[in-house]
Formats: C-alpha cells, sequence, structure tokens
C-alpha cells in the first residue's frame, strides 16, 4: 500500500484525484490537507480518507502530516491570475513559500515522491503556441512567476537531496466536481442554469486548451510512479479552442442559450495558448482519450444533476 498526501484535495482536482485513486487505485491510503478557504470538507466526505485541516504556510503542521508518506501531490495554490496582479505578497507567500515548507518537510520526512501543479501559460507568458518544456519563461503575472519559482525550487532539492519530484504544467481542468471553480467551463455551466448573461473579456477568439479531469488525474497518478529528478512535464491535450467555440458547444450541450456579452481583455492574460505533450506522451505515456465534446457532455450532466433546487 502506498501512502499519498494531497495538499488543496477538497479543491476540484483533488476532490477528483481522490475519486480516481480511490476507485482505481484502492490500496493507496490518502491524507488530505486543505485549509477550506476554497474547497469544502463535505467535497470529500464520500471518501475513505484522514482529512487534515490547515495550511502550507503553518511549517510545523507541515511538518507533522508529511511524515510516513510516501509522495505528495501538491495542488493547493491561489490560483487566481487577476488577484495575483491585486495581491502579489498573498500569492507568493502561499504558492511560493508554501511549496518551499512542503519541499523541507518532504526532505526531513524522506518523502520519497514530489509531484507539483504548475502552469503553463502563465509561466512562457506571450509566446506563440503551441507551449513546451523548452521555451525559455516570462511571466506575465505575479501567478506565473510564483509557479516558476515553485518549479526551480523543485528542480533545486531534487538535484541537492535526490527527491524524485515532477512539475505538471496543467492546461485548463474542467470537468465534474467543480461547482465552486470560478474557471471557464464551470463559469458557463452555472451561467447556463441560471439563465444570465456571459461576460466574455476580449473578442471570444481567445484560445485555450482544455483537459478533462480524469485524463488530468491519470498522469498525475503516473507521475507519483516516475524515478526523474525535477523533470517538467505540459499537461493538455495538445488541441485550441476558441472561446467562442467553447459556448457554443457548451450552448448546444446544454440545449439552452444565454446572451453572451464582450468587453476589454484584461491586463495579464495571456490571449492564446495551447499545449505541445510529446514530451508527456513520451516520458510518461500520457494519452488524453477523453474528446472535449464527451467531456463537457459529462460534466454538464453533472452539473444538470446536482444544481442546486
Amino acid at each position: 500500500m502506498s501512502n499519498i498526501l494531497i495538499t488543496g484535495g477538497c479543491g476540484f482536482v483533488g476532490v477528483n484525484l481522490v475519486h480516481y485513486l480511490q476507485t482505481k487505485h484502492a490500496d493507496t491510503a490518502v491524507t488530505v490537507l486543505d485549509n477550506l478557504s476554497l474547497g469544502k470538507k463535505e467535497h470529500i466526505d464520500e471518501f475513505d480518507l484522514e482529512f487534515v485541516e490547515g495550511d502550507i504556510r503553518d511549517m510545523d503542521l507541515v511538518n507533522r502530516v508529511c511524515a510516513g508518506k510516501d509522495a505528495i501531490v501538491h495542488l493547493a495554490a491561489d490560483t487566481r491570475v487577476m488577484d495575483s496582479i491585486d495581491n502579489p505578497d498573498f500569492n507568493f507567500d502561499v504558492n511560493v513559500v508554501g511549496t518551499y515548507n512542503l519541499l523541507k518537510a518532504a526532505r526531513s520526512n524522506s518523502v520519497g515522491h514530489f509531484v507539483l501543479a504548475s502552469t503553463g501559460g502563465a509561466i512562457i507568458g506571450a509566446a506563440e503556441p503551441p507551449v513546451h518544456e523548452g521555451m525559455v519563461p516570462h511571466p506575465m503575472s505575479p501567478y506565473g512567476a510564483g509557479k516558476l519559482m515553485a518549479e526551480g525550487y523543485l528542480s533545486a532539492f531534487s538535484a541537492s537531496y535526490g527527491m524524485h519530484s515532477v512539475a505538471l504544467r496543467f492546461s485548463n481542468v474542467y470537468g465534474r466536481r467543480s461547482w465552486h471553480k470560478g474557471s471557464v467551463v464551470a463559469l458557463i455551466f452555472k451561467t447556463l442554469l441560471r439563465g444570465d448573461p456571459f461576460t466574455v473579456y476580449g473578442d471570444g477568439t481567445q484560445t485555450r486548451d482544455y483537459i478533462y479531469a480524469g485524463d488530468l488525474c491519470e498522469a498525475i497518478v503516473r507521475s507519483t510512479r516516475l524515478q526523474s529528478r525535477g523533470e517538467v512535464f505540459q499537461l493538455g491535450t495538445g488541441m485550441p479552442t476558441t472561446l467562442n467555440s467553447l459556448l457554443d458547444l457548451c450552448q448546444r450541450i446544454s440545449g439552452r442559450t444565454m446572451e453572451i456579452r464582450y468587453e476589454d481583455f484584461r491586463r495579464g492574460e495571456i490571449r492564446d495558448t495551447w499545449s505541445d505533450i510529446s514530451k508527456a506522451r513520451q516520458g510518461l505515456g500520457f494519452d488524453p482519450a477523453t474528446t472535449l465534446e464527451a467531456g463537457l457532455q459529462r460534466t454538464w450532466d453533472w452539473f444538470r444533476q446536482t444544481a442546486p433546487a
């Protein structure tokens, strides 16, 4: 039996990862550490696991919870780009200091594997897509800069102390269990359910790479077993989708329409980004199987079934 700590495990990706582990890797013991600032404890109440309420900036707590773990999947983060521009100190404290605390605790507790949830577009910046691991980083927001610093410390700890580690640069993740998410797919489906207008910042031709949560979770679990030191992998589908196309597809799948309002682009946001996932295909055996239409259909079905009365 392996023993895995998931930080931020009450969040969207965390809850999907817990579900994935307990349905496909039932011999894995899971501990979730979350400060409940975004996620809720009830999101994981159905699962057989240990829950610890706390913050990754609390070094004493982090050191205790890392004891006896075989792997750490570090998902806890301040992920909001606009908020990081408004309050870079908080973003640095959570994403850089918090990650450093976990790396120190992993080292002192001889944790064998460390998987860091990172990001691609925000680290690379305004580069010609598709983005890949060999590109020179040019972060355009404190969020991107903080994730780049976290990757740097992950590499340094791996090289200096022999820790097996992987940084996974997520593309736009969507899927079930995302009521509390502010990401675009969740916002679209919640707006469709409410019958409200939807605001697009820009002209809707901006592109992103949307990856289904189940495919992402498979890559995360594979990474917890990889004998690598500070390796970086870009995760997505390798296919760009415009926001206007996404809106059309979501409306068609739901059978509903909504008023769409267009406003100016927001500062700090990347206009176009999608992924070259050839390195992940080779190094992780990563092969995302869920098409965008199939993933959106599953996501919409979940939203419709779980919508508040």
